[in-house]
């Protein structure tokens, strides 16, 4: 079974989202191990300047790298990443499994993104869509589309 590790800058505030993660948390458990694991996003003032943001960042890209365990391939969920549909991703998470990475892990970073040191790290730097999306309902739709990437690559009737 394919372990998947899911670290986010912050936790998910609003019950909605919680149930919703939930849900797909639930779904996968007979399809991975997935381990969720929630990084203290670095206090800011109300209107932080840019060299306020870089520090945040950097603080946090530090706990993020600590946090991937060896082995494990890192991937960074930002918009500059590349996209895929579905079946590539679902291609991608098998091929990773038969090269013999340990684990995958991917990153969600807070509101202002994430550190470079973490992009510079990842494996890969994957994009859903040009579209900005809050960091929170992210969580979700990244579970949703791990959980279609295993029914995809089980033959299930989900993806359709």
């Amino acid at each position: 079974m394919q372990k998947i590790q899911l670290i986010t800058v912050g936790g998910l505030k609003e019950a909605y989202l919680r149930q919703a993660a939930a849900e797909y948390q639930k779904r996968l458990a007979p399809l991975c191990a997935l381990e969720t694991l929630e990084i203290r996003e670095a206090r800011l003032p109300a209107d932080p300047s840019p060299a306020e943001i870089a520090r945040a960042l950097e603080a946090e890209g530090r706990d993020i790298l600590r946090a991937v365990p060896p082995g494990n391939l890192l991937v960074a969920l930002c918009i500059e990443g590349r996209q895929m549909p579905s079946e590539r991703f679902a291609a991608w998470l098998q091929k990773a499994a038969v090269e013999g990475a340990r684990g995958v892990s991917f990153v969600i970073g807070g509101s202002f993104g994430l550190a470079p040191a973490v992009k510079t790290a990842a494996a890969l730097r994957l994009s859903v869509s040009e579209m900005t999306f809050p960091h929170q309902l992210f969580r979700v739709m990244l579970l949703e589309q791990l959980y279609r990437a295993y029914s995809i690559l089980a033959g299930a009737k989900y993806h359709k």
